[in-house]
């Protein structure tokens, strides 16, 4: 059976304030185009449809005649939501859709109901593990701790229970939204991070034949079986080196994974990030190349310079980003205080912060604990928000 994984089309976003619904568009013209000419059996879409809880308009519309291009197309779609959505919502009609073919997965009590498609070698069951906000579903699965670890853990012991109950030779599927070990981030996936840990092991999954995830941005294979397929398009400039795909998967009548091939995505505009001085920048022969691309970029003059934006972009239309980091040594106090936090998590300068104000002393393990759980709390409250939205 072929499936064409994908995820986090994040419909409704827009890149540094340029409109992506184009490109969106376009890419979903390519999946279409891609599920008819490759002969796919089914469609994964590992969640995160939208960007936010409430989508514009004209992505619910993108969304809907995606839907429709899909059902007509006969090919089943098995979609979960992801900690951007706003399950409620984007399960709304999920029944009456379901007979179109296409199987909307977000309700966190169904992770042990699959879908079940059929071909010449037997029965191949599809469940779908939407985003799983530990705070909210811990009682509800019956987990012993509040992490994405514990709930994700309960969530596939319904799982196995199920596939337990079913014939042998049935292959089976998972579809999940989470941040597993191995993977590598970027910055403009929402952090999910609960009590200080964010990834769960890979080994949580053990008992399927494939897991389709999503959260993760970059297309990465965690194991053989375990794959994230990112996301269609670039959503931050940390994603310029990225190559945007689909995953294409045979699973053989054994469970097997006979072939796995990325399928490129469409790419709106090339990314680029430059960096130096601004007369280097507008001078240098060698960005003739990135002259069409979008732009971030890093100015390092030792004092700022006159109308930086207006200079770049008479040669660099598409600059969307400028970044200042003066050429200082590490112990000039003028330093940046952007470049002192960079790459640290919020835990990590809450921290940093309390050693600080203590001379050096960090804090110690209940103190660490508080900390941890007044992030955890407002990010708990950020998403019974949402649900709440979301249910209106």
């Amino acid at each position: 059976m072929r499936f064409l994984h994908t995820s986090d089309w994040h419909l409704g976003r827009s890149f540094h304030r340029v409109s992506l619904l184009d490109a969106q568009s376009a890419f979903l013209d390519h999946l279409v185009a891609t599920v008819r000419e490759r002969d796919v059996d089914a469609v994964l879409v590992a969640g995160d449809v939208y960007d936010r809880a409430v989508p514009p308009l004209s992505a619910v519309e993108l969304f809907d005649t995606a839907l429709h291009r899909l059902a007509e197309a006969g090919v089943p779609t098995v979609m979960i939501s992801g900690n951007h959505d706003s399950a409620r919502r984007l399960g709304v009609g999920a029944g009456l859709i379901e007979r179109a073919g296409i199987h909307l997965r977000t309700d966190p009590a169904g992770v042990g109901t699959p879908v079940v498609l059929t071909d010449a070698h037997g029965e191949v069951a599809l469940y779908g593990l939407p985003y799983l906000e530990p705070a909210l579903v811990r009682e509800q699965f019956g987990a012993a701790k509040a992490g994405h670890e514990a709930v994700l853990g309960a969530a596939m012991d319904r799982v196995r229970a199920d596939l337990a109950e079913r014939p042998g030779s049935t292959r089976s599927v998972v579809l999940a939204h989470a941040f597993v070990a191995g993977g590598e981030p970027s910055d403009s996936e929402r952090d999910i991070t609960v009590g200080g840990v964010a990834a769960v092991p890979a080994g949580v999954f053990d008992g399927v034949d494939y897991v389709a995830l999503g959260h993760l941005h970059g297309s990465q294979t965690v194991t053989p079986r375990v794959r994230y397929s990112g996301s269609p398009l670039a959503y931050s400039f940390s994603e310029t080196d990225h190559r945007k795909s689909m995953w294409l998967i045979d699973l053989g009548p054994a469970g097997e994974i006979e072939a796995a091939e990325r399928v490129d995505c469409p790419v709106p505009r090339p990314l680029a990030r430059i960096k130096g001085r601004l007369d280097d920048l507008l001078a240098d022969p060698a960005l003739v190349r990135h002259e069409r691309s979008w732009i971030e970029a890093t100015l390092t003059d030792p004092v700022r310079p006159a109308e930086p934006m207006a200079r770049l972009t008479a040669r660099f239309p598409h600059t969307l980003h400028l970044v200042f980091e003066p050429e200082r040594t590490e112990s000039d106090p003028l330093a940046s205080y952007a470049q002192r936090l960079r790459d640290r998590s919020d835990r990590q300068i809450a921290e940093d912060f309390v050693a600080h104000v203590r001379g050096g002393t960090g804090p110690d393990g209940a103190e660490r604990t508080v900390l941890y759980g007044a992030f955890d709390d407002v990010r708990v409250d950020a998403a019974e928000r949402e649900r709440e939205v979301g249910a209106r």
